[in-house]
């Protein structure tokens, strides 16, 4: 009787051991299973002016790292710059995201453009698409004639809050800080030469992405960027070649002067690091040892003035001939001209990887004669900012771009469309997961 007496006590004790494991096991596990279903049925995201950068400590992990910061000195954000400041620096902050009281120097990209004469709608566009798809803050440096600025200034005031809390912006008059004025501002296109002065002028400034005015971003303006950490200790400038094929390229066979390598660069696109241009001396023909940017300009214009077709990339491929340690050369997708498909498909990287820049040069922008870039250009002008981008920029895209598959261009549609949908998807991704919180964060 004993021994049962104790069989039935241990019975008893085992069981209320296990109702106790089972009801506080599914109490600590309940919790986590809440938080998932929150994660889960997060609200479908489509505002492209939303896309404002969380702050660094809570960065989704699946993001690209940043690379390691160059040991340099950092840039400023001030609108000063060698001359009279047309309009203060934009400085707005986000509505309804937490951000920083202060923007770190190195969490903002800087982005120069020359605007003269008709170029007000293409520079507005330029700068429409690399806010599109763009993570860090940017600031633009605005070069243009006076009568440009309040155009700006209005072109600018109509974008969302949204999307204008997301850069700053400055706008320059056009100066020349060496040589005849109005001489360097006929050399090739208007006011195209201002470009070779931006190491003078922006002295704040420690690195600089300069584009044309009929460049558009197909990808965010962070990838390029990135360019700048891959510089080795002598490098100083980025540009891509001006053609693929030496044997129909136009320096290979016309130039009347040096240039850069076997097909020259094209300077529509150039990256570079200002702190390392104002601090070397350049070789050259002229004098032994070596001359500083400011002072080798104009010495060089003179001597080559009557030799040169294309300006101030002429004078820039005379200089990297002297110099080519200094120069990296990036793919040719991040400078996709018409040159690399109107005389056949000439640019792999391109075909394989899609394009990141587009340089709608040759005015295509504005005629028929390459309607792939104007298909393109025509889709960023019309999307309206913070409708959905796949379903009011991607698709329209994609739907006319079938108008342009019978032409030269036209017919690698892939070229075009690879990248901007790619881009498209990471970028709503990143976004929407980026304004997740779980509890302990908020």
């Amino acid at each position: 009787m004993r021994i049962h007496s104790k069989i039935v006590a241990i019975a008893v004790c085992f069981g209320v051991f296990l109702l106790l494991y089972f009801f506080g096991g599914n109490a600590a596990d309940e919790p986590p299973l809440k938080e998932v279903a929150k994660e889960k049925h997060f609200p479908f995201f489509n505002h492209v002016g939303d896309f404002a950068p969380a702050k660094e400590s809570k960065r989704n992990p699946e993001e690209p790292q940043k690379p390691p910061r160059l040991i340099r000195k950092e840039p400023k954000l001030s609108s000063r710059g060698g001359g009279n400041v047309i309009a203060k620096t934009r400085q707005k902050s986000e509505v309804g995201h937490p951000v920083s009281k202060v923007t770190r120097a190195e969490d903002v990209m800087h982005l120069a453009v020359v605007a003269c004469g008709n170029r007000l709608d293409e520079t507005l566009n330029m700068v429409k698409s690399a806010l599109l798809f763009s993570i860090k803050k940017i600031k633009f440096h605005i070069f243009a004639e006076e009568d440009l600025a309040e155009p700006f200034e209005k072109g600018f005031s109509v974008w969302p809050q949204t999307v204008s809390s997301r850069f700053h912006y400055s706008i320059y008059p056009i100066t020349f800080s060496v040589g005849n004025a109005d001489e360097w501002k006929k050399l090739f296109k208007p006011c195209a030469a201002q470009r070779l002065f931006l190491p003078v002028i922006l002295k704040d400034v420690d690195s600089l992405l300069y584009v044309d005015t009929d460049v558009l971003f197909l990808r965010p303006m962070d990838d390029i960027w990135k360019f700048l950490k891959a510089f080795n200790s002598t490098q100083l400038a980025a540009m891509a070649p001006e053609h693929e094929i030496p044997k129909i390229g136009w320096y290979s066979r016309f130039a009347r002067h040096p240039f850069y390598g076997v097909t020259g660069v094209n300077s529509g696109v150039m990256l570079m690091n200002l702190t390392r241009i104002r601090s070397t001396l350049f070789r050259n023909s002229m004098i032994a040892s070596g001359l500083s940017w400011e002072n080798l300009l104009h010495p060089l214009y003179q001597k080559y003035k009557n030799h040169i077709t294309w300006g101030d990339q002429d004078l820039l491929n005379i200089i990297f001939h002297y110099n080519p340690e200094c120069l990296y050369i990036f793919p040719c997708q991040w400078n996709y001209r018409p040159d690399h498909c109107m005389y056949g498909s000439n640019c792999k990287a391109g075909e394989e990887e899609g394009v990141s820049i587009l340089h709608g040069n040759r005015g295509v922008y504005h005629d028929d004669k390459q309607p792939a870039f104007r298909v393109v250009y025509d889709a960023i002008r019309e999307y309206p900012f913070e409708e959905n981008m796949f379903q009011s920029l991607f698709y329209p895209l994609q739907t006319k771009f079938l108008d342009t598959v019978n032409t030269l261009c036209g017919r690698i549609p892939q070229v075009f469309l690879k990248q901007i949908e790619k881009t498209m998807r990471v970028v709503y991704e990143k976004k929407v997961v980026r304004h997740v919180r779980l509890p302990h964060e908020k």
